[in-house]
């Protein structure tokens, strides 16, 4: 019998709270044994409760197995950061697709982003040192910088990849110079072709050749924009699902925002919060089941129904419907 698992569900704002539902329906068809618990983040739990992160929802995320996130919105920085921080994520895996139906700048897109989760210039050390003079302080080290690239090296080893590692470090030279030697320190151990690219170079090269990469490593910030310029290549970050992995436990979210503008008018499209349903199923070695999950949701993309932002004019519900029809 499988062990049961506990899942923090958080829809959040917007159209989390359309999409988070479906792919809910979609692991609890799969995998009956897993156990759902609901917490709330976001705007209007802070326009009630003054806290976009009430210590309950904290506690859930951190005792939880892993978390299904939606998103948040004018929060984001109160919620998701913070989330990311108490499961220990020091990945955010981002895999970018193009899907056959769903039409796409570049076709033959099909690589996947790991990015350092921790530092770089997110790590939030910013100060005003006088009047109109501002600094951000950029903290790369070598045990996150290993423990990055050996989580990279590992996937690709295991799919049989190739590696780009992702940099500046001919203008970074002690911070991206610390990342790119320690990379490739890591990847000398691994039998996986790999190489490294500048990272405004490699923006470029993203878009004339995607089809060259497949697992691309990249320190936080330029592990955040190249998977959003990449994600124009396949048609949107609407199609884009992500996992931040931690040592012990996980949370997966679709790397679109809240969508206010259709938000509570049923048309939100749940394929990326779907596909990262599947990314959890996998996470938990349920292998075959995240691939039903996946196959399902690429069927669904070929043959329709299509939400609008595809060009139908299905619903969440005619959507969600046809996936579970699917499986």
């Amino acid at each position: 019998m499988t062990e049961s698992k506990t899942i923090a569900v958080i829809p959040g704002d917007g159209i989390g709270n359309e999409v988070v539902p479906a792919a809910r329906e979609v692991l609890a068809a799969v995998e009956p044994d897993f156990e759902f618990v609901e917490g709330e983040a976001g705007d209007a739990v802070k326009e009630d409760t003054g806290t976009a992160l009430p210590k309950e929802t904290r506690e859930l995320a951190a005792t939880a197995d892993a978390t299904l996130f939606g998103a948040a919105g004018e929060t984001a920085a109160d919620v998701i950061l913070p989330l990311r921080q108490i499961v220990g994520s020091f990945a955010n895996v981002r895999p970018v697709r193009a899907y056959p139906g769903v039409e796409a700048p570049n076709p033959e897109t099909d690589l996947v982003f790991v990015r350092e989760n921790t530092e770089g210039v997110y790590a939030g050390h910013e100060a005003e040192i006088a009047p109109g003079v501002t600094t951000l302080t950029r903290v790369v080290t070598e045990s996150a910088s290993r423990e990055i690239a050996r989580y990279g090296f590992e996937y690709a080893a295991e799919r049989d990849l190739s590696v780009t590692v992702a940099h500046k470090a001919n203008v970074m030279r002690e911070t991206d110079g610390l990342f790119l030697e320690t990379a490739q320190a890591v990847g000398s151990e691994y039998d996986v072709p790999s190489d490294d690219a500048l990272m405004d170079a490699l923006a470029m090269h993203l878009v004339q050749r995607p089809a060259d990469y497949d697992v691309v490593i990249c320190p936080n910030l330029a592990g955040d924009m190249l998977s959003d310029l990449a994600a124009g290549l396949v048609g949107g970050l609407g199609l884009l699902p992500s996992a931040n992995i931690g040592p012990e436990r996980a949370l997966f979210e679709p790397v679109h925002g809240t969508a206010p503008d259709i938000a509570g008018d049923g048309v939100a499209n749940p394929s990326a919060a779907m596909l990262s349903a599947a990314m959890l199923l996998e996470y938990f070695d349920y292998d075959e089941a995240g691939q039903r999950v996946r196959s399902a949701v690429e069927s669904t993309l070929e043959a329709g129904p299509h939400t609008p932002d595809l060009g139908g004019g299905a619903t969440t519900s005619d959507v969600t419907a046809a996936v579970l029809e699917r499986l």
